[in-house]
């Protein structure tokens, strides 16, 4: 992998006509640093956010050894990057055939339910293979409701009521039983995490077994961008976050079990930035080599707002318009499709235009996992990057809350 300092180095020796992901070992290896001291318990990286493999081997060279997965290729990826890791199976709902492998082949001992059919598809695999039931531990999902950019409880988790009958009957099995739960992604209110554990009190007092663990989800808030001209959004912190989950912990009577987090955006998001290079200019619109088939699909909803960098074409000497006006422009995807129109319009510099890159900046989480190879169209070219994509020069551009008339 080539290795610039800034990714306007990149663009200007590379000239790319395709998208290119700057990758910054330097702030993933700092960024699960400071998660990992903040947290009061064990730090299981949510591969689902990205799993790359680079991402994968930054983390396990850094010591991360416990890794929340979802399916077999996130059961591969793992095992070939940090063969002694631990894997936390977390999906709550699993084919029987996925179970045994994971089983039999991945020497895996941690998973979540949220169903009674799951207790009795993984029972059906530990009694074939002969598995002493001691030996896994169960976490049951606990339906949550919290405010968060990505709301995760409308599709998993057992009611307060029917987790204290699924904790009972595993418990009576001889499984080893936790609880769990999911308040969403990019949350916005710190509190949060305080109504997720008041739910689990309730259910823990009213279901009367031992709780090998608690595991808390993720849901860690990334730093992005924001509109300068608006009010900066009043997003709680890491370290609000996390003092105040230390606190809430204590206070519900959670310190004295394992705990679990499963942190994915918080984690990867700033790692990683995209080049992208504008293929036409029409006006105030501009057509990129990417899109919301491919790494824009966070933008494409409307819920982040990514900071961008322009990189002007020094081959290009003649330009219109005013270098110092930052204005609006409509960002059209590379595809066919006419739906690839970004949600949110692209502040630039009046003077972009056809062959100038940007680049977008705090793509880490869930751009790549999310991308596709529709129209033929998948990006796939990566550098590696020195600078962080905040230290570099002011961000000129970013993805506004605001609308504009096509």
């Amino acid at each position: 992998m080539q290795v610039f300092q800034t990714a306007k180095d990149a663009a200007l020796a590379m000239r790319p006509d395709v998208p290119v992901y700057c990758f910054r070992p330097g702030v993933l290896r700092e960024d699960i640093r400071r998660f990992r001291e903040a947290f009061p318990g064990q730090t299981a990286y949510a591969v689902k956010t990205n799993g790359e493999p680079m991402v994968l081997q930054t983390l396990a060279d850094a010591g991360v050894d416990v890794f929340d997965v979802a399916s077999p290729g996130e059961f591969e990826a793992v095992r070939a990057v940090a063969p002694k890791a631990e894997m936390l199976y977390m999906h709550p709902i699993k084919a029987q055939s996925d179970i045994r492998l994971a089983l039999e082949t991945y020497g895996i001992r941690t998973m979540s339910l949220d169903h009674e059919d799951e207790v009795a598809k993984i029972l059906r695999i530990v009694r074939a293979l002969d598995l002493d039931p001691a030996g896994i531990t169960v976490f049951i999902r606990l339906q949550t409701k919290g405010h968060a950019a990505y709301e995760l409880s409308k599709k998993f988790g057992a009611a307060p009521a029917h987790a204290v009958e699924l904790l009972q009957r595993c418990h009576r099995i001889g499984f080893k039983v936790g609880l769990c739960f999911h308040v969403g992604s990019q949350i916005e209110d710190p509190e949060t995490y305080e109504r997720a554990l008041a739910s689990c009190d309730w259910v823990r007092n009213r279901a009367d077994v031992p709780l090998a663990g608690l595991d808390v989800g993720g849901g860690f808030p990334a730093e992005y961008g924001y509109d300068p001209r608006r009010k900066k959004p009043d997003m709680p912190g890491m370290g609000q976050i996390m003092s105040r989950l230390r606190s809430d912990i204590e206070e519900w009577g959670f310190g004295d079990i394992p705990l679990v987090a499963e942190p994915g955006r918080v984690v990867v998001a700033r790692c990683f930035s995209l080049i992208v290079r504008v293929l036409l200019r029409k006006g105030r619109r501009l057509y990129i080599n990417d899109g919301i088939w491919a790494s824009l699909s966070d933008s494409w909803t409307g819920k982040i707002t990514l900071p961008a960098r322009f990189i002007p074409d020094p081959a290009r000497v003649a330009r219109r318009g005013d270098a110092s006006s930052i204005v609006p422009f409509r960002v059209c995807g590379a595809t066919c499709d006419s739906v690839d129109i970004l949600s949110r319009p692209f502040w630039l510099p009046e003077t972009v235009d056809t062959g100038d890159w940007i680049e977008i900046g705090h793509i880490g989480a869930y751009s790549l996992s999310l991308r596709t190879r529709f129209n033929g169209f998948y990006p796939d070219t990566f550098v590696e990057v020195e600078t962080p994509f905040d230290e570099g020069d002011a961000a000129e551009g970013f993805a506004s809350l605001e609308t504009m008339a096509d």
